[in-house]
C-alpha cells in the first residue's frame, strides 16, 4: 500500500464524524459530502507529516470550509435540512449516554427539527454552538477556527443558544401551512374538538411510530380523538421542520417524547406522522432544547 493510500485510509476512518459535523452546520448532506471532500484534498495536499492528531486536523479544517460557506451564502439564506422521522433503529438504546458524534447522528437521523431556526444564526455562532453543543469540542480550538478569542467564541455559543430557545428563525417558507399547525397545536392543547375538526381534513390519516410498533389512525374524529392527549399543562410545542415540512417536537415535563410532520392541502392538515418514543429522543435530542 502506497503512502497516499495508507492516508486515504486514515481518512475513510473519519469520514462519517466529518460528515455530521458538516451536515450539521450546513444543513444538506450534498453541502457536507462537498465539505469533507475539500477537506480530504487539503490533507492530500499537507500530507501526514508534523500532524499528531488527525481527528483534530480534520475537524479544524472541516469547520473552516463550513464557515466560508456559510459566508458565501450570503443573501441567499439557507435550505432546509432534509430530515427524516423514521429512519432512527429500533436497536435497545440502553441507558448510557453517546459520545458526541453518536448523538449527532442519532439527531439527524430521527429528523429533530429545531434546526429549523438555526438560519437565524450568523455563520460564527452557527459553527461555534455546533461544535460545541453538539460535538464537544473545546472552545479554544473553536476560536482558532473562527480566528477569534476563547472568550468571544463563548459567546458566540451562548447567543446562539439563547436564539434557538427562543425559536426565532427566518421567514418561514411553508408559513400559510405552519399557521394551520399551529392551529391545530392550540386546538389540542385546550383539548377543543370543534377546532380540531376544522382544521382536518375528513379523510386525514395518522401514522405513528412506538415503541409498541406501528399504528395508523384515519379519520378526523379519530384523529382529533388522539389528538386530545396533548391537552396537559406540562406539554410544551417547539416548532420543527421535519422531511421539509411543518412539524413539531412535543416535550412532556421537559422530557421530550412525541415528534409529528404535519401535511397540509387547501388550509386542512392530511396526514400525520410521528414517532413517539421518550427512550430514543431523550437520547437523540440535544440537551439545549429542553
Amino acid at each position: 500500500m502506497t503512502e497516499e493510500e495508507e492516508l486515504a485510509a486514515e481518512f475513510e476512518t473519519h469520514r462519517s464524524y466529518l460528515h455530521a459535523i458538516a451536515f450539521r452546520m450546513l444543513g444538506s448532506h450534498a453541502d457536507a459530502d462537498d465539505a469533507v471532500q475539500e477537506a480530504w484534498l487539503r490533507l492530500a495536499r499537507t500530507g501526514r507529516e508534523g500532524i499528531e492528531d488527525l481527528r483534530g486536523w480534520l475537524t479544524t479544517v472541516t469547520g473552516r470550509v463550513c464557515l466560508d460557506a456559510l459566508r458565501k451564502r450570503g443573501v441567499r439564506g439557507e435550505q432546509p435540512l432534509v430530515l427524516d422521522v423514521g429512519a432512527l433503529p429500533r436497536e435497545a438504546m440502553g441507558d448510557a449516554r453517546t459520545d458526541p458524534e453518536e448523538e449527532a447522528l442519532l439527531a439527524d437521523s430521527v429528523g429533530l427539527a429545531l434546526y429549523v431556526v438555526m438560519d437565524a444564526l450568523t455563520p460564527a455562532e452557527r459553527v461555534s454552538f455546533v461544535l460545541h453543543d453538539i460535538f464537544e469540542i473545546p472552545f479554544s480550538t473553536i476560536a482558532a477556527i473562527l480566528g477569534r478569542s476563547t472568550a468571544a467564541t463563548k459567546m458566540l455559543a451562548s447567543r446562539a443558544r439563547g436564539r434557538l430557545r427562543s425559536g426565532t428563525s427566518a421567514a418561514d417558507a411553508h408559513a400559510a401551512a405552519r399557521n394551520v399547525v399551529d392551529a391545530f397545536l392550540a386546538a389540542a392543547g385546550r383539548g377543543d374538538v370543534a377546532a380540531l375538526l376544522s382544521v382536518l381534513a375528513p379523510d386525514v390519516e395518522l401514522r405513528a411510530q412506538s415503541p409498541d410498533g406501528t399504528f395508523v389512525v384515519r379519520g378526523a374524529g379519530e384523529v382529533a380523538a388522539q389528538a386530545r392527549r396533548f391537552a396537559r399543562p406540562d406539554a410544551k410545542a417547539y416548532p420543527a421542520l421535519v422531511d421539509g415540512v411543518p412539524g413539531v417536537l412535543i416535550t412532556v415535563g421537559g422530557r421530550p417524547v412525541t415528534v409529528m410532520a404535519f401535511t397540509v392541502a387547501d388550509g386542512a392538515v392530511t396526514v400525520i406522522r410521528g414517532l413517539t418514543d421518550p427512550v430514543r429522543l431523550g437520547k437523540a435530542v440535544p440537551s439545549w432544547v429542553v
